[in-house]
């Protein structure tokens, strides 16, 4: 059974081929395109009018192995203004599709707008040739598109999503960089310490046993610990590893943990109001854009709910979605899930009796990522003479523990 599952996955695989053939009219022609085997490949160029010639798998250089890199969101983000560039300079959208794969480093979005440009070509919209890959363009991004195809305002959408996910992934390097730092610092200072009392310390205590003298107490204090850990470092290792591995896990399979992750950290401190802050702008901006492109209110609660990035407000923005559509102002939903400040549901409501809504979505959005921004440049202020006692007292206090005993001698002699 596995043997053919295997196979499976081999026939699917897509390959890239270069080709050579001539159109109904004899006009020569080249390109690139992607498919599963080169049988397959041929008949997708004679569905779109191509006679090939001359079709081979596109050789692989030894050293472009580096270049192939998984899509990110700023792949996407870039390739959205990319296409929203071209296409208000009147460059067709299958051209446009050829100058950003030859200008892509990347050689996995390379084959993915190539993907995109066959599938044009043979006659889907940009919104079916993008539903077709769901891990990169999910569904706000294609709901975008098609409201953008059906009204005839494809470039104007392309240009907002654009600027919706330079945004999005700017608060989001924001809130990574604020949680990032003092946890690989700490990290960091923590392996130190482990490397220190495994073999540092015990370099001293062989000293010491020499002196025939009683020890500090700190310094008994570390040797004990030292001994501790030696003992037991396989197991600190391996418990640590354990935990990391378990909460990936559970971050990734389990609803019920990550309703409970995401709920403590907005009861954190100072990370909680940061986060809270952050979610507030994701549902504004998301909602703003969606609402700007003429995609009904309702149907637009769900993509918004999966972009806050928090379990809390995802599951409190469907039950508003829900509220919603038996009637009810988004205003009164927004002020029954008691997770969004006044403000924010005071200017929502100013929004819906002025039929400004988007407007004034927008302008919460900015008014939190600035917040945002704000509150980690004043967090990073903050953290960094924190950190820096932090280090002082784990490795400063170690020291001092080893020295102590010799300070001791110096005043005896």
């Amino acid at each position: 059974m596995a043997g053919k599952v295997n196979k499976a996955k081999k026939l699917t695989k897509q390959m890239t081929f270069l080709w050579e053939g001539t159109d109904r009219r004899g006009a020569r022609h080249k390109g690139e395109i992607i498919g599963p085997s080169l049988a397959l490949v041929k008949a997708d160029l004679r569905r779109q009018g191509i006679s090939p010639i001359k079709v081979k798998k596109k050789p692989v250089s030894l050293f472009s192995t580096g270049t192939r890199k998984r899509v990110t969101a700023k792949d996407i983000a870039l390739f959205s203004r990319q296409l929203a560039t071209m296409m208000s300079a009147g460059v067709p959208l299958v051209q446009s599709f050829d100058i950003i794969s030859k200008g892509n480093e990347n050689r996995s979005m390379q084959q993915l707008v190539t993907a995109l440009k066959t599938d044009i070509e043979g006659g889907s919209s940009l919104a079916q040739a993008l539903k077709k890959h769901p891990r990169v363009f999910d569904d706000l991004f294609c709901n975008l598109v098609k409201a953008g195809e059906q009204a005839g305002i494809l470039e104007s959408l392309l240009n907002k999503i654009a600027a919706y996910k330079e945004k999005t992934e700017l608060l989001k390097s924001k809130i990574k960089k604020a949680m990032y730092y003092p946890v690989g610092v700490l990290s960091i200072a923590f392996i130190i310490t482990l490397i220190l009392l495994i073999y540092v310390v015990p370099q001293f205590e062989t000293m010491f046993s020499s002196f025939g003298a009683d020890l500090p107490a700190f310094t008994k204090l570390v040797v004990s610990m030292s001994e501790f850990v030696q003992d037991t470092w396989l197991f600190i290792f391996g418990g640590v590893g354990l935990g990391l591995f378990a909460f990936v896990r559970a971050r990734q399979h389990s609803d019920k943990f990550n309703y409970f992750w995401d709920g403590l950290i907005l009861k954190m401190p100072v990370i909680g109001p940061i986060m809270g802050k952050a979610a507030v702008a994701q549902f504004a901006r998301t909602l703003g854009t969606m609402f700007t492109a003429g995609v009904p209110l309702v149907e637009a609660m769900e993509s918004v709910a999966g972009a806050t990035g928090n379990r809390i407000y995802n599951d409190a923005i469907l039950k508003m979605r829900d509220d919603i559509s038996t009637g009810m102002q988004l205003q009164t939903a927004m002020m029954q899930s008691k997770l969004f400040p006044n403000m924010t549901v005071q200017m929502v409501a100013i929004g819906e009796e002025s039929g400004s809504l988007d407007s004034m979505l927008s302008k919460i959005a900015d008014f939190y990522e600035q917040e945002v921004d704000d509150a980690v440049d004043g967090m990073s202020s903050m953290m960094e003479p924190l950190i820096m006692v932090v280090l002082g007292v784990l490795i400063g206090g170690l020291v001092l523990a080893m020295y102590l005993p010799i300070f001791q001698m110096g005043k005896v002699f």
